[in-house]
């Protein structure tokens, strides 16, 4: 079965592996832990596993518990050094928070603290799925944050939505709930008149973003209705479902699920595993700027070659993911380069008859191999 309708995430059958993203502003309010609602919340997990699905959990929260208990400005959020010192004291809590309540109904919670370096690294990201695929097998519920102690503005998601997204694909979860402070996405800002929301939507285009703002309207968190329209296109390319809706009501899944008020973002395609994690990569190295001629290649599923490259930018080694776009700006795949910067340089716009002199080697068959990209 594939999840065609809200209904759908409560059923086992249609979706096996679901993930939770839970929103700081939904954890923690002005008076502190919301933990009447968070039992609640915990109560339907419950209840997920008890009709037989994994459930994975992604916790924002740990800076705005720990600012709370260091009394830091601005929510821990004042600068990095306050944001990496806030996570360190409210990790604990969070992590403890969540194993109590999951241990009052029988479950075992799992604290997975994560940087955007562990799921952009393919060997790293294999580890996780492991880790992940292990920890469920067990019988444990996965708690994942971003681990804001030590991430750097360079090395981070900087929103849990992403993470949420990139976790499903790492764990092949059939879809992803992103709990958030408001009901779904809608066709402008939910506060103008006339806004209407989006039930479904199939595929997000440049119409769909531009629908979105951009930043958390508690002020509490990182994410907007921008992270979580990229956070449904890393989960659409590997088939995988999400969900935006509302968790400032009580039993928020079955609010969704029940009564069918969020917005559900429908897979487009599923590609391959590999491919799937790198259209989904967030740190490219380099951007391969590439002509009419070589876009329209990709489109039949062919390789990059030096030929068709008209511009090279960005530092970036043999293996590193780099994006590939157009003469006009628009990113057309994501693939790994098999020559460094500085060789893509020298090569961009040689026929391969020319390439051995240039190097002095032989070649490689392409700049980036089909089976080493995926067009966007």
């Amino acid at each position: 079965m594939k999840i065609a309708r809200l209904s759908d995430l409560a059923d086992a059958k249609a979706c096996p592996r679901l993930v939770v993203k839970v929103g700081s502003s939904l954890l923690v309010g002005k008076q502190g832990v919301r933990r009447e609602w968070l039992q609640g919340l915990v109560t339907e997990i419950a209840a997920a596993r008890a009709r037989g699905q994994d459930v994975i959990v992604v916790s924002s929260g740990a800076i705005a518990l720990g600012a709370a208990t260091l009394k830091l400005d601005k929510g821990g959020r004042g600068s990095l050094a306050d944001a990496q010192a806030a996570a360190a004291v409210g990790q604990i809590a969070l992590s403890g928070l969540w194993a109590e309540l999951l241990g009052a109904h029988g479950l075992t919670a799992a604290q997975l603290l994560l940087t955007l370096e562990d799921l952009e690294d393919r060997r790293r990201y294999l580890n996780a799925t492991a880790t992940l695929t292990r920890l469920m097998d067990a019988g444990a519920v996965p708690v994942i944050n971003e681990n804001d102690s030590v991430a750097t503005q360079e090395i981070r998601f900087g929103d849990n939505d992403r993470l949420a997204a990139r976790v499903a694909q790492a764990a092949r979860a059939d879809a992803v709930l992103l709990l958030s402070d408001v009901d779904g996405l809608f066709d402008r800002n939910p506060a103008e008149a006339g806004a209407q929301m989006l039930h479904e939507v199939r595929g997000v285009t440049a119409e769909i973003h531009a629908m979105a703002t951009g930043g958390s309207s508690s002020g509490m968190g990182s994410g907007g209705m921008t992270s979580k329209l990229q956070a449904a296109e890393i989960a659409e390319r590997a088939g995988i479902a999400l969900v935006i809706a509302s968790g400032l009501h009580d039993a928020p899944v079955a609010r969704a699920c029940q009564q069918g008020i969020g917005t559900l973002f429908l897979p487009r395609r599923k590609d391959a595993a590999r491919k799937a994690w790198l259209g989904g990569r967030l740190r490219l190295k380099g951007v391969l700027t590439v002509d009419a001629g070589a876009a329209r290649a990709l489109g039949r599923g062919g390789s990059l070659l030096a030929a068709g490259i008209v511009g090279v930018e960005g530092e970036f080694q043999r293996g590193d993911a780099v994006a590939i776009q157009s003469d006009a700006g628009a990113t057309l795949a994501h693939g790994l380069a098999e020559y460094d910067a500085a060789e893509c340089a020298r090569l961009m716009g040689t026929q391969s008859g020319e390439q051995a002199e240039l190097l002095g080697y032989a070649p490689r068959s392409a700049v980036v191999h089909r089976d080493q990209l995926v067009v966007l």
